[in-house]
C-alpha cells in the first residue's frame, strides 16, 4: 500500500470509530435521563424501588425536623393544585430552602412517602422561572 493510500485508510477508519463513540455517547445520555415528575405525576406512576426525581414547591407549615436528623416536608405541584407528597429527606439542607420554594429531591415511594436519598435536594433559583416583563 502506498503512504497516501495508508493515510487515508487510517483518516477513514478513525472517523467511523469517532462515529461510533459519539453515537454511543448520545444514546446513553439521553437514555440515561429521567425527568422530574410532579407529585400527581409521581401518585400516578409511582412503583416501589424505583428510583424518581420529584420537584414541587414546598407547603407551607409541613416543615418538620425529627430525630436522626431527618427533616419531613410536604412537595405540592408547582400550580398548587393537585396533591401533596410527604417527603423524608436526610443530609445537607441547601441555605435557600423555605416554605414554597420549588425544589427536586431523588428518592423512591415507599408506604406511602417519598424517602429522598441523602445529599440530593437542589434548590430551584426563584429568579430563573419568573415571568419577563411585558414589552420585552
Amino acid at each position: 500500500m502506498s503512504s497516501p493510500r495508508k493515510r487515508t485508510v487510517r483518516l477513514v477508519v478513525c472517523l467511523a470509530l469517532a462515529l461510533v463513540l459519539a453515537s454511543g455517547l448520545i444514546y446513553t445520555s439521553f437514555a440515561a435521563s429521567n425527568p422530574a415528575l410532579t407529585p400527581t405525576q409521581l401518585l400516578r406512576r409511582a412503583r416501589p424501588g424505583i428510583v424518581y426525581q420529584l420537584t414541587g414547591t414546598v407547603v407551607s407549615r409541613s416543615v418538620r425536623r425529627r430525630p436522626g436528623g431527618v427533616l419531613d416536608f410536604r412537595l405540592a405541584d408547582r400550580t398548587g393544585a393537585g396533591t401533596s407528597v410527604l417527603v423524608a429527606y436526610t443530609g445537607t439542607v441547601p441555605s435557600a430552602f423555605q416554605v414554597e420554594r420549588e425544589l427536586i429531591v431523588t428518592g423512591s415511594m415507599r408506604r406511602g412517602r417519598f424517602d429522598a436519598q441523602a445529599n440530593s435536594m437542589i434548590t430551584k433559583c426563584p429568579s430563573k422561572y419568573t415571568p419577563a416583563p411585558s414589552g420585552a
